[in-house]
């Protein structure tokens, strides 16, 4: 049992493979530096330990001797009762090999060296991210040639403005880029010009950083009037179309908007209105619907600080939007109702009015109870009815 802090086989191959996680050694094969000759320098004996523990010494030495691929320096040190000894004071790792060979990682060195081959030969520009991410881009170095392919093809259609299903290429289909979309973003971005890149989009939202067509967003509504039909043969007046066929529908005499399924469908009647269901997905699809900005817009969700939140969202593209039993009042009748937040929001929400600002900060500080939540499918119905039908009577405040 070694009982001293001297540097052992062990702790070699400990700092040699943290070189290896993170990537220097196969960076290294990639773009060349001054890493290697690599030296590791041993914690060793003092002169006074020599002495007293010469054979532990001459042990300890031995091993080191044993640290495969390594070529030990040694240094000679006089002590005034044994002489003059030889310890070692490094390990030296020559070259990759040498240092990949004591990990027993040389298969993975050659794999990496064909890796690298392939990539100069067909897109020298991304060498450099060989350097940079070489284990991520050696996993999947089977897909590699496949991933060239699909790089090849983007550079020769550049923003294609098709969807990923409609890309064209042997050997290639839909999920195998869906499922490759990080690595092929770092690549794009190194093999593309600047034109045919939305710096705008995160790399992680690759089909508009890069141009393909997105998914059209769908608005799923009800008439709320029996009267309002957007097709003759409809029967529950239920609706869903995209965002841009919705800015195309007459225009009602109001809007509700709310995040629940169930209040959803249950909706009161309301003349000339309709309800969309918000499900929590966000309302950057309002923005191709023009006739929002003219008609009251109401909105419904539940009386907590994601609520609010969600509020504070929807204002950012219809401004005029105003809050539907999400005050005091409709809170405080509902004591009995309240449920906890798992985690709350904390953020400022600079669109909310001063009353709706005055039961967030409630919320958010906790003054009436801790994460305070009251659901919006827990309001009572009768409630939900007087309310919907003030705010038709009423409309929004000028």
């Amino acid at each position: 049992m070694n009982d001293t802090n001297w540097s052992t086989p062990a702790d070699v191959r400990s700092i040699v493979r943290r070189r290896w996680e993170r990537g220097h050694l196969l960076a290294e094969v990639a773009v060349p530096t001054e890493r290697f000759p690599f030296r590791v320098a041993l914690k060793r004996p003092t002169t006074a330990e020599i002495g007293s523990k010469f054979e532990a010494v001459r042990q300890w030495a031995a091993d080191l001797g044993t640290v495969a691929h390594g070529r030990v320096e040694v240094r000679s040190i006089n002590h005034r009762q044994i002489g003059a000894n030889s310890v070692p004071v490094a390990i030296w790792f020559d070259t990759v090999d040498a240092a990949a060979g004591l990990l027993g990682k040389s298969r993975e060195l050659e794999r990496f060296r064909a890796l690298v081959a392939t990539t100069e030969r067909r897109h020298p520009e991304l060498v450099q991210l060989l350097a940079a991410s070489p284990h991520d881009c050696l996993a999947e170095i089977d897909a590699w040639p496949t991933l060239l392919d699909i790089v090849d093809w983007v550079r020769l259609h550049p923003r294609p403005g098709i969807y990923l299903r409609q890309v064209d290429i042997a050997g290639v289909h839909t999920k195998f880029i869906e499922q490759h979309t990080r690595l092929l973003a770092e690549m794009l971005d190194r093999i593309l010009p600047q034109s045919a890149v939305d710096t705008n989009a995160s790399k992680s939202d690759f089909i508009r950083r890069y141009g393909f067509r997105t998914r059209p967003r769908t608005i799923r509504f009800r008439s709320l009037d029996p009267t309002l039909r957007v097709v003759r043969t409809s029967i529950d007046h239920q609706y869903s179309l995209t965002a841009a066929d919705f800015g195309l529908v007459e225009p009602p005499a109001r809007v509700f908007v709310t995040e629940n399924e169930i209040n959803f469908l249950a909706f009161p009647n309301s003349p000339g209105a309709i309800v969309v269901f918000g499900a929590g997905s966000g309302f950057d699809h309002f923005a191709l619907v023009s006739w929002l900005a003219d008609v009251p817009v109401h909105y419904w969700g539940d009386i907590d600080t994601h609520g609010m939140a969600i509020l504070d969202q929807l204002r950012g593209f219809v401004p005029h939007a105003t809050s539907l039993m999400m005050d005091s009042d409709t809170l405080l009748a509902h004591r009995s109702f309240w449920g906890i937040e798992n985690t709350p929001v904390r953020r400022d929400l600079p669109r909310l009015t001063d009353s709706e600002r005055a039961v967030y900060d409630d919320l958010r500080d906790n003054r009436l109870q801790s994460n305070l939540r009251l659901e919006q499918e827990r309001i009572r119905f009768g409630w939900v009815r007087a309310c919907v039908e003030a705010a038709t009577v009423v409309g929004p405040p000028t």
